[in-house]
């Protein structure tokens, strides 16, 4: 009965796993069946609007500014030179590397033992040319007066003969005394021809102790202005660089002792593309006296001068291209010439342009408006200038629309977006705000010089600009950290 029972049980719930398991494929096909049999619905698709930047456009007249890079030079500066060879035996205290200088000023001087010798020698050689020449001129008197007895005497022998030959016309003379009175007169003749020659000996020898006084004399200038070569003054007042020779050194002929610097007379050389020339020069093709501003920047300590355009290279270098424009600077203080700045040109007024970011401006030349429903529309300008981050352009129907101020991949014509106003284009940025200036007490500026004095690995024009910064009453804030923080206050 066990059995049967335990074997019932067993055939119950193996009946009841086969129903359910039926039932669950049922009912698995019912649904997959009712899920193919249903229509597919789709959500409804909204259009994705992107927010944008924008500016209204406004046409301007601006002056662009063309921003180049060049180096500090002198107009006017000289190479000391020693003329002649020798051992220094004398140098001004104000020769020496940045020592200031006036013209006319006796920088230095070279052993005048030699030149001086050689001068003297040159003028002894002028006084014994003087002497022979007055010599020669007191001969030549001497011979005129010989040769004036010698033609007087001739012409004595000469009537003489004429008598005798009178006296044997009439048979009172002798043959012998005519022949006798003809070998006197012929002999006068040979006489006064001697005293002839003599005379031109005499005049010839004038001639030549006048040139030899000539030669004495330029032996003697010569000599002199090798003396004076041992002497080297100052040109014009100016600054001294590239100093070499010390208190009793040599010196060989034509050796570069120094250079004479004219720091009054600075002018600024920056190379320039030959579009951007074209652009600074007016009708008749000359360069325009635009104005231009220098600033040289360095640890905070800001330098700036102006000055206008004032020529341009006559011919390009090899290797070389663009142009390489000068310009005139007034009021140099803190530059010295080798000083690499920053040129801003102001370039002649552009009329009707738009001034936008140059981020609004694609590869193709075009630039994305706001048109109807906030669609953008793709508009062709023409880039006429680029200023730093922006860019001028123009465009005949771009006026009073606005622009998108930056254009991404995902933007395009006919896409809807959400605008973002912005200031107008024609709008100036605001000024930039003046740096922060400092007082300083004497123990901190005292500490801050001693620091730059002694920094040997500082360029030379850098640290002079920085001395100067700090002797001024109020120095930058900026200036101050950077130098406290090398200082590792």
């Amino acid at each position: 009965m066990r059995f049967l029972r335990q074997s019932l049980v067993g055939v119950f719930l193996l009946s009841m796993t086969l129903a359910l398991l039926v039932g669950a494929v049922s009912m698995v096909r019912d649904a997959v069946q009712d899920r193919i049999s249903r229509e597919a619905r789709v959500p409804p698709v909204r259009e994705r609007v992107f927010a944008v930047n924008v500016l209204r456009a406004e046409a301007q007249t601006l002056a662009p500014t063309l921003t180049a890079y060049g180096q500090i030079e002198s107009r006017r500066s000289l190479d000391l030179r020693a003329a002649v060879g020798g051992s220094v035996t004398e140098l001004a205290p104000a020769f020496e590397e940045g020592g200031q200088v006036q013209a006319g000023q006796v920088l230095l001087r070279i052993d005048p033992s030699d030149a001086q010798a050689a001068r003297s020698r040159a003028q002894t050689d002028l006084q014994d040319a003087q002497a022979e020449q007055r010599d020669a001129a007191r001969a030549l008197d001497l011979a005129k007066d010989e040769l004036a007895a010698a033609a007087e005497q001739a012409q004595l022998r000469s009537r003489a003969l004429q008598r005798q030959q009178d006296l044997a016309a009439r048979g009172v003379g002798t043959t012998a005394a005519v022949e006798a009175a003809e070998l006197a007169a012929a002999a006068a003749r040979q006489a006064e021809l001697t005293r002839r020659q003599a005379l031109a000996q005499s005049e010839a020898r004038v001639d030549q102790a006048a040139t030899r006084t000539a030669r004495a004399e330029i032996a003697l200038a010569e000599a002199q202005r090798r003396l004076d070569d041992t002497t080297i003054r100052a040109e014009f007042s100016g600054t001294l660089s590239g100093v070499t020779p010390a208190l009793g050194g040599i010196v060989a002929p034509n050796e570069r002792l120094a250079q004479l610097v004219d720091e009054t007379a600075l002018e600024v050389a920056f190379r320039i593309s030959t579009d951007q020339y074209a652009r600074l020069l007016d009708a008749n093709g000359a360069l325009m006296p635009l104005p231009v501003e220098v600033a040289l920047n360095s640890m905070g300590a800001g330098l700036v001068a102006r000055g206008t355009l004032a020529r341009d290279s006559a011919m390009v270098a090899q290797g070389q291209t663009g142009r390489l424009v000068f310009a005139g600077l007034d009021q140099t203080r803190g530059f010295k010439p080798g000083d690499f700045v920053t040129v801003r040109v102001a370039e002649p007024a552009l009329e009707n342009v738009f001034r936008l970011p140059a981020t609004a401006l694609a590869a193709d030349g075009s630039v994305l408006v706001l048109g109807p429903e906030d669609r953008l529309v793709a508009m062709a300008v023409t880039l006429v200038r680029r200023q730093s981050n922006d860019v001028l352009v123009r465009a005949p129907d771009l006026a009073g629309r606005e622009v998108v101020a930056q254009r991404t991949p995902l933007l395009g014509a006919g896409i809807k977006v959400r605008p973002l106003r912005q200031p107008d284009a024609g709008q100036q940025a605001a000024a930039p705000e003046a740096p922060e200036m400092l007082e300083l007490d004497d123990a901190q500026r005292a500490r801050l010089i001693a620091f730059v004095q002694g920094n040997t690995r500082m360029p030379a024009e850098i640290r002079q600009s920085l001395l100067a910064r700090l002797q001024q009453p109020k120095v930058p804030a900026e200036m101050v950290r950077r130098l406290e923080e090398r200082m590792g206050g």
